[in-house]
């Protein structure tokens, strides 16, 4: 809590977690050029913004962007304001991640392993980069990325799919929320990727957890979509196992 609100008393570091605030994900070229400050001293404070986990960075290729988070700061003011309740949007991220923290201790309802010939970069990058990922998932006709939110789009235009990344330990782990959209009141639940890196092979690993009754298929879905992984990073083309149709 320390570094939270020492992060906060420097005036150039709020600058930069309102430049955030106000255009999320944006490289520390953008930010350098939106603020009075040189590109070290931006790099400086980004970095004790990052210790104090006011920030998060996610490289996307050349690139590392930089997320403004801002449920680490609720939960310090939370400490005196609970008496009045912290806004319920902000509650509700707070009980999201006392769930997802949750996980560590249950056993996930679902889990699948493979192992792929490829770096772990690539592996990272395929996970995360929206054009790939249109590439080797079996239904989506394109995935389209808004901060943090993966939304998947089916070839009718409806989106069928939104994955909202919660937490991510670069290049090893990525926690996201797992949002339905191809039908109504389907009820979310979240899922973990970890990477572990080989001698020229990564094993890959996928957590599901809090599947709702009727969520079978999910199984079949997550199959489809390493099948097409493993294929699009070994062979370089892009492959897509889809649904055979009735």
């Amino acid at each position: 809590m320390d570094s939270i609100f020492k992060a906060l008393a420097d005036p150039s570091r709020r600058d930069l977690l309102d430049a955030l605030r106000q255009t999320d994900g944006q490289t520390l070229s953008q930010l350098e050029a939106a603020l009075p400050l040189s590109r070290f001293g931006v790099a400086k404070h980004l970095g004790v913004l990052e210790t104090a986990g006011l920030v998060t960075r996610v490289k996307r290729g050349r690139f590392t962007h930089h997320y403004l988070n801002a449920v680490p700061l609720a939960e310090a003011l939370g400490r005196w304001i609970e008496p009045y309740r912290v806004a319920p949007a902000v509650q509700g991220v707070l009980n999201l991640k006392a769930q997802m923290e949750d996980t560590m201790e249950r056993r996930p309802d679902y889990v699948m392993r493979t192992y792929i010939r490829c770096t772990q970069d690539a592996l990272w990058d395929a996970l995360t980069d929206a054009d790939q990922m249109a590439k080797y998932h079996f239904h989506a006709s394109h995935v389209t990325r808004d901060g943090a939110a993966l939304t998947y789009v089916a070839p009718d235009g409806n989106e069928m799919l939104i994955c909202r990344e919660t937490k991510l330990k670069p290049k090893t782990r990525i926690e996201s929320i797992f949002e339905p959209r191809w039908a109504p009141d389907v009820p979310k639940s979240h899922f973990v990727w970890i990477i572990e890196p080989g001698d020229g092979q990564c094993r890959l690993t996928l957590e599901h957890y809090d599947i709702p009754p009727g969520g079978e298929g999910y199984a079949d879905g997550w199959e489809r979509i390493a099948s097409g992984l493993k294929t699009f990073l070994e062979n370089g083309k892009a492959t897509k196992f889809a649904a055979a149709e009735a």
